[in-house]
């Protein structure tokens, strides 16, 4: 290998970039609008959900009841219904996601000590918020109906009761429970591999389309010169939209930074040089610009968004589609960022994801140097 050839090629490449508005526009644009469309439309958190509530009892007992659903930051009353058809009326046209309903004689059962029922009712259209939902319901009613058995057993007895376990949780690594601080990290892996390899999935394909690929040919170049100095402009500006991403999760998002920022970039690189020479392989195999697109956008789109642990648990996942997450390398990448992010490990806990992506980047970059041959076919 020949560093003046090497170095010819790369100023080729980048002077070729410089002069396509489009690659600009692709290399980093798209990571921008897709932080910006993600990260803020995105969202796993189920805050103010609203309801609506038909209040028979209309008594102090059913009007506590319904202040602790409305001081909730969960929950926002916002319509009172007078009948069933009100109430359903309301869920159907979304006005309300659930409906809460409080029987006639609700105070007196709960005055005189006996069992009260209500009924909630929820819109299973959106399971999670549903699910979710309801789970919030159950601790507002428990919490609300403890304190009655409590109050009933201080005028009895007059004694002041306590419960007798009571469960103070604490939140490592994301106290507030917010979904912005563990999905803007795994964004960043699933713009990187995307972007990574639509940016050299063209690079090979286009020089064969404009039929410039001939004349590298009869240049003394060879092959690994040309891979390596096809992939090192796009691996600069991945290396960009890495440090872009940092400071709009920053800055933009409020996502804390607990780790160490320079082993996130190596680690960034590392990964980054896998998915360019996945793109070049791509290209290189394809020959053709629109099939190299479509094959890229197939081969890491869809995978790092679903399989990586990004948007769906992977353990929540079947047994077998588990054991393919282990072939997306954008999964480890998502481990790392979230926890150098959020929980401020590093290479001692990181090693072994650190590692396969590294067997990742070479396997790659091998195949994609012993694919190219320097002949016309």
């Amino acid at each position: 290998m020949k560093f003046s050839r090497l170095r010819a090629v790369i100023r080729k490449e980048f002077l070729h970039i410089l002069r396509d508005p489009r690659s600009i526009g692709m290399g980093i644009g798209i990571p921008v609008i897709l932080l910006l469309l993600f990260g803020y439309a995105l969202t796993l958190d189920v805050d103010d959900v609203p309801i609506v509530v038909w209040d028979q009892s209309q008594s102090p007992a059913s009007r506590e009841l319904i202040s602790r659903f409305s001081g909730s930051r969960y929950f926002k009353v916002n319509e009172s219904a007078g009948n069933y058809p009100s109430v359903v009326q309301a869920i159907d046209q979304r006005r309300s996601r659930a409906g809460l309903i409080i029987p006639r004689e609700f105070s007196q059962r709960t005055i005189s000590g006996r069992p009260a029922k209500i009924q909630w009712i929820v819109d299973g259209s959106d399971s999670n918020t549903a699910a979710i939902a309801t789970g919030y319901a159950q601790a507002i009613t428990r919490g609300y109906s403890q304190e009655i058995i409590l109050t009933a057993l201080r005028r009895a007895t007059g004694r002041v009761f306590k419960t007798p376990l009571e469960v103070k949780p604490r939140v490592w690594f994301n106290a507030d429970l917010e979904s912005k601080n563990y999905i803007v990290p795994g964004l960043i892996a699933v713009i990187m591999m995307v972007i990574a390899a639509l940016l050299t999935s063209l690079t090979v394909a286009r020089e064969w389309e404009r039929g410039s690929m001939e004349q590298l040919i009869s240049t003394p170049l060879k092959g690994p010169e040309l891979i390596l100095g096809k992939l090192f402009p796009y691996f600069v500006i991945g290396l960009f939209d890495v440090l872009l991403a940092v400071l709009m999760g920053q800055y933009l998002f409020e996502v804390p930074m607990r780790g160490s920022l320079i082993l996130l970039f190596i680690l960034a690189a590392d990964f980054l040089i896998g998915a360019l020479s996945l793109g070049i392989l791509i290209s290189i195999v394809t020959k053709n610009q629109l099939l190299a697109n479509q094959l890229a956008l197939l081969t890491t789109f869809i995978p790092a968004f679903i399989l990586s642990g990004f948007a769906f648990p992977i353990s929540n996942m079947p047994t077998i589609i588990q054991g393919l997450t282990h072939l997306i390398p954008a999964r480890y990448l998502v481990i790392i960022l979230k926890g150098v992010y959020l929980k401020g490990v590093g290479l001692k806990i990181l090693y072994m994801e650190a590692a396969l992506m590294a067997l990742f980047a070479a396997i790659m970059l091998v195949l994609a140097i012993a694919k190219f041959r320097k002949k016309l076919e």
